[in-house]
């Protein structure tokens, strides 16, 4: 018999295999949070940018190689058709699991901190020339085998001169995102109707007094939402030009900012009847900024979802592409779809919405609604 029990689904991946997930979110509700210092991963990458070897290593389902406190057993306790189970290691869906892990990684580091370092499982070591790293290497590999811990030798990285690394490509001075951060900005193609042109004003308009002489430069815009103007909009080279100028000042500084890691993360996202937008954002100075800018159209299938599906499956994929950025952070998913605010209570009884919602438990966030006419961002990209 339990005082505890949370209840469990089986949900499909992508390769077809099945992920095991437990629905935590009432024994999140009421757990303090473990306040243990997550490393920043900038500084991560700066160190490992300039390294002329680096290998990276991936504990096998590395949660469950650490033990779970005696007293925290009854807690995660989760219900089966068949029967009531406990977990005696650390599950993944528990608030403080990333940094119970983090804090083990930490501890097994230590000696090794000039040439290793690691954010949560995803341990690096970096050295300047082969012999050494060698060296390094096998002392890391000592030490992980002294702790009872095991890697997956398949999804380590050997000894390369570059490397995949918290979503980046790292390695011989070098540090690059594996994707484009601005490319939803620089591949916008010139709007067609006077909803589009106000949406894409919209979004440049929020950091309008970051634009020197941002009147002056969309006013060619402006024209063509007129009332009495054509709709679709007449696109002449003027309009081009002051595209192209708006777009280039939403992609550099002062807008775009370098994500901080001793800063909070909001996620605004939002979803069309064609596409999801979503925008990564910290602020600065009271005014949140871009990190990261994200677009995709709606696959046939999904352009068949309600609304609010639409808005589910926006923040799935914005979480999920930010992974490298949120995960083992708390932060704050920002829509302009209030009905989302479901996504950590157990009021919805939608299965769809509830599987999607269970793929969400690594992640630390809450939901907080805004009004569609502050989503201006993420709306314009969707």
């Amino acid at each position: 018999m339990s005082l505890w029990a949370s209840p469990v689904v089986l949900v499909q991946k992508q390769d077809g295999s099945i992920r095991f997930c437990i629905d935590y979110r009432k024994l999140n509700a009421i757990t303090t949070p473990d306040a243990y210092r997550m490393p920043r991963m900038d500084t991560l990458l700066d160190r490992l940018g300039p390294a002329k070897v680096i290998s990276t290593l991936d504990l096998s389902k590395g949660f469950w190689q650490l033990a779970l406190d005696p007293d925290a057993i009854a807690e995660s306790a989760f219900t089966t058709p068949v029967e009531l189970y406990e977990f005696t290691v650390l599950p993944f869906s528990m608030h403080n699991s990333p940094a119970s892990f983090q804090r083990l990684i930490n501890n097994l580091l230590q000696g090794c901190e000039q040439f290793a370092m690691a954010y949560i499982d995803d341990i690096a070591i970096f050295s300047q020339d082969f012999e050494s790293h060698l060296i390094h290497l096998t002392t890391m590999l000592g030490k992980i085998k002294q702790a009872g811990l095991t890697v997956k030798a398949k999804k380590c990285q050997w000894a390369l001169s570059e490397v995949v690394y918290l979503g980046h490509r790292v390695g011989g001075g070098h540090i690059a995102p594996l994707w484009d951060k601005i490319k939803a900005i620089r591949d916008w193609l010139p709007p067609q109707t006077k909803k589009q042109v106000r949406a894409f004003l919209g979004l440049a308009g929020y950091y309008r007094r970051f634009v020197p002489g941002f009147r002056a430069t969309a006013a060619p815009l402006h024209e063509l939402t007129e009332k009495g103007s054509p709709d679709p909009v007449v696109w002449k080279q003027g309009c081009q030009e002051a595209f192209d100028t708006l777009k280039a000042a939403l992609i550099k500084q002062p807008i775009l900012k370098t994500p901080l890691h001793d800063k909070p993360f909001y996620v605004a996202t939002d979803a069309s009847d064609s596409g999801l937008g979503a925008v990564l954002l910290q602020e600065h100075q009271e005014t949140r900024h871009p990190m990261v800018y994200l677009s995709r159209k709606l696959i046939p299938q999904e352009q068949n979802l309600s609304s609010i599906k639409k808005e589910c499956l926006a923040i799935i994929w914005a979480l999920n592409k930010l992974r490298p950025y949120l995960w083992g952070q708390q932060f704050t998913v920002l829509s302009d779809h209030a009905p989302l605010q479901w996504l950590q209570t157990m009021q919805n009884t939608d299965a769809k919405l509830q599987r999607w919602a269970w793929q969400l438990q690594e992640f630390n966030f809450t939901v907080k609604h805004i009004k569609g006419s502050q989503n201006m961002i993420a709306d314009a990209l969707s």
